[in-house]
């Protein structure tokens, strides 16, 4: 009985203490609660002795609010800051480390590239009319401003206004060296917000003096020029320090439109240019009308380089390759031997220019870049643009567009190596992966087909069917590797209908596997390097890896006896040269923003890619119609008076459909041409049969005389 109730006692304290601390802790939130209100009274008593009436609590309001909306423009302009300071992580200061002298495939010279520190001329020594002349034209107010000049937005813009087109520029000299070092020509507006805040970012980390420095000696000049002192020697063979007041005035004239005010190519054109900069430098007050009457009335005159313009794209590219191949501790000064065909450079850019002329406006397409190389890699010519002076990327080896049906030949490839036949037979139906539903162009399906003709009439649904069910995306990203490929691929599923990027230097390397019959040969610029003394630093016949082999023959044989049907009967017919069977293949990227042809001979291989800059898509332009006619015109040109050689795996005649026209296929790059639309051209057979007959006339005796026709009546 006693047990219980000990029990019951000893209870009866513990309750007690949390009845306790209950009621303490409610005091205590009781007390706090009462303690903050009596705070927050007091605070609001004090605050009433600020409170403001009328017109002052106007005033209040819009600076609360200015400062509300500064806080969130601080947060934005942060959020646009950021990726533009990306652009300044690399070492942006260095200079290039070697002046390479390149030479042709001839041994010709073709330019030069690079500059050794000591080169270039500090700006206070370089006379005051040079600067004056620059500062005139490009920035008037380049002491006075921080990056950004407002004032001079506001002229420029008034002075376009009054003349009803664009004749001045906004942007300062600090804004276009940061143009230079770190960002590209494309007119996006995220090029132009990366540009001034760079501006400004330039002018807290650099003195005036230094800007123009860089300015200086990095702009492009024209001729393959960088830098007002390679500029100098090209165009007047002259140091800077030499340079007269018209000279100078032509050299300021060319930092905006190096390729139109070129004295060397438009002499005319670079006079009035140079006029024009003289004018500004008296309306700047930095020179008097009599002070520039001498340099009007007797204008500069260029040293004679016979107008031919420097192949820069691929002078730029050839640059970077003597960098990778270079040995360690090399002389500073370099020649290089490179793989160009100057006369393949000027058909390939003959033939770009030439179709955006006649059908840019019609397609809505503004650029190009094209890849011409040989059979065994040697680069041949290189096309990154419609015009240097305007913008020195190089779309040919930067731009990564997205491929389209040009990528469905690797994965086709990748089925040959897994023992499918172009014979083989593939449902073209309505197919799921995942989420994702691919269609062919034309929203129908053919059933079952052969390879061979879903391949030719680029059907959508065949090389996703493969993917997914037969090879998977990881031996696809392999094979492409090996062929030399060094894009980044994204790996995605939606990978095998063309949506990863590519460069047309890419393409090309990749279908030189199938010209070669499975043989992957590293591709070049660089034949050899050497020192001005003659001294051989590399050779690429000696010191290059040979060919090796990654694709088996058997499966090369059956890409080329598919893909020689592109320009014969499927997407790719006007592509079609006449004097030999080529093979390749057409793409075409969503809302038609890229086209593309990349083909081969058993001589060449070349890619050719059309587009926009700025990614706007063009008018229904396919990669059948103008670049396969691009491609078409100038490897017409590239397979004159040579000896044709035959593609692995291809006998017998072209098989081009009969009829008066070609018909448009079924694909989405089809397109229709007339047989008589496609130029007349001779074999090489044809042509060596021809000048040996002439020469045989040129030996021919002489018929001034009965005895000579005697003589030649006998023989």
């Amino acid at each position: 009985m006693n047990k219980p109730r000990e029990k019951r006692q000893t209870k009866a304290p513990r309750a007690t203490r949390l009845l306790a601390l209950d009621a303490w802790i409610d005091s205590t939130l009781y007390e706090a609660g009462f303690k903050l209100a009596e705070i927050w009274e007091s605070i609001t008593i004090f605050s009433r002795r600020f409170r403001v009436y009328g017109f002052k609590r106007a005033t209040v309001e819009l600076f609360s609010e200015g400062v509300t909306l500064a806080a969130v423009g601080s947060v934005v302009m942060l959020g646009l800051a950021l990726p533009a300071f990306e652009e300044t992580a690399g070492d942006w200061r260095a200079q290039d480390d070697y002046a390479v002298t390149f030479l042709d495939r001839y041994g010709n010279e073709i330019g030069q590239r690079g500059i050794i520190q000591l080169d270039s001329v500090p700006v206070d020594e370089m006379p005051d009319h040079v600067i004056k002349a620059i500062l005139a034209t490009e920035d008037r107010r380049f002491f006075e401003h921080f990056g950004i000049d407002f004032l001079g937005l506001a002229r420029a813009f008034t002075e376009n206004v009054r003349a009803n087109s664009v004749v001045q520029g906004g942007s300062t000299l600090t804004q276009q060296l940061a143009k230079n070092l770190f960002l590209t020509n494309e007119r996006t507006l995220e090029r132009k917000v990366k540009e001034a805040f760079l501006s400004v970012w330039l002018e807290m980390n650099l003195s005036k003096s230094e800007i123009l420095q860089y300015y200086l000696d990095r702009s492009y000049l024209g001729g393959g020029t960088f830098g007002i002192s390679a500029a100098a020697d090209f165009y007047f063979d002259k140091q800077v320090k030499d340079m007269s007041l018209a000279e100078a005035a032509m050299i300021a004239g060319l930092f905006k439109a190096p390729a139109r005010y070129a004295p060397h190519v438009n002499l005319p054109a670079a006079r009035a240019r140079a006029n024009e900069v003289l004018t500004n430098m008296v309306q700047a007050g930095f020179m008097s009308e009599g002070q520039v009457l001498s340099a009007r009335l007797q204008p500069a005159t260029a040293v004679n380089r016979d107008g031919a313009e420097a192949p820069d794209y691929f002078l730029d590219w050839a640059f970077e390759e003597v960098k990778r191949v270079i040995p360690n501790g090399t002389t500073h000064s370099l020649v290089a031997r490179t793989t160009l065909d100057p006369d393949l450079q000027k058909a390939a850019e003959e033939s770009l220019e030439f179709h955006l002329r006649q059908y840019g406006k019609d397609y809505d397409v503004s650029e190009g870049a094209i890849t011409l190389m040989d059979t065994n890699g040697a680069v041949r010519a290189i096309v990154g643009g419609r015009d240097y002076g305007a913008s020195q990327f190089n779309r040919a080896t930067k731009a990564e567009r997205q491929t389209g049906s040009s990528f469905k030949p690797y994965v086709y490839a990748v089925a040959m190596e897994n023992g499918f036949e172009p014979d083989s037979l593939i449902s073209d139906g309505p197919i799921s992966w995942g989420s994702w539903s691919p269609r062919n162009y034309g929203r129908s399906y053919a059933g079952r087909v052969t390879l061979t003709r879903a391949l030719i009439k680029s059907y959508n649904t065949v090389p996703v069917r493969l993917a997914r069910d037969h090879l998977g995306i990881d031996p696809i990203i392999a094979l492409i590797k090996s062929f030399g490929i060094e894009s980044p691929l994204n790996g995605h599923k939606t990978m095998v209908l063309g949506t990863s990027g590519m460069t047309t230097l890419d393409q090309a390397t990749g279908y030189s596997v199938f010209a070669n019959g499975g043989y992957a040969d590293t591709r070049f610029g660089i034949s050899q390097l050497s020192t001005h003394s003659a001294r051989l630093l590399y050779d690429h016949g000696r010191d290059a890896s040979p060919p090796r082999r990654v694709l088996s023959e058997k499966a090369a044989a059956s890409m080329n006896q598919m893909l020689i049907l592109v320009p014969e009967q499927g997407t790719g017919r006007r592509a079609a040269l006449p004097m030999t069977r080529s093979a390749g293949k057409t793409g075409t990227t969503q809302s038609y923003r890229d086209g593309w042809y990349v083909g081969y001979t058993g001589n060449y291989v070349a890619a050719v890619w059309l587009g926009n800059d700025d990614f706007h898509p063009t008018r229904r332009m396919t990669g059948g119609s103008l670049p396969a006619m691009v491609w078409q015109r100038m490897m017409a040109y590239a397979h004159q008076n040579v000896e044709i050689k035959s593609l692995p795996g291809i006998e017998g005649p072209m098989r081009i459909e009969t009829g008066e026209e070609l018909v448009a296929s079924e694909g989405a790059e089809g397109a229709s041409r007339k047989r008589e639309d496609l130029p007349l051209a001779l074999s090489s057979r044809t042509s060596r049969f021809l000048r040996e007959l002439a020469g045989d006339f040129k030996k021919a005796p002489s018929l001034k005389n009965q005895s000579a026709l005697e003589t030649v009546t006998a023989l």
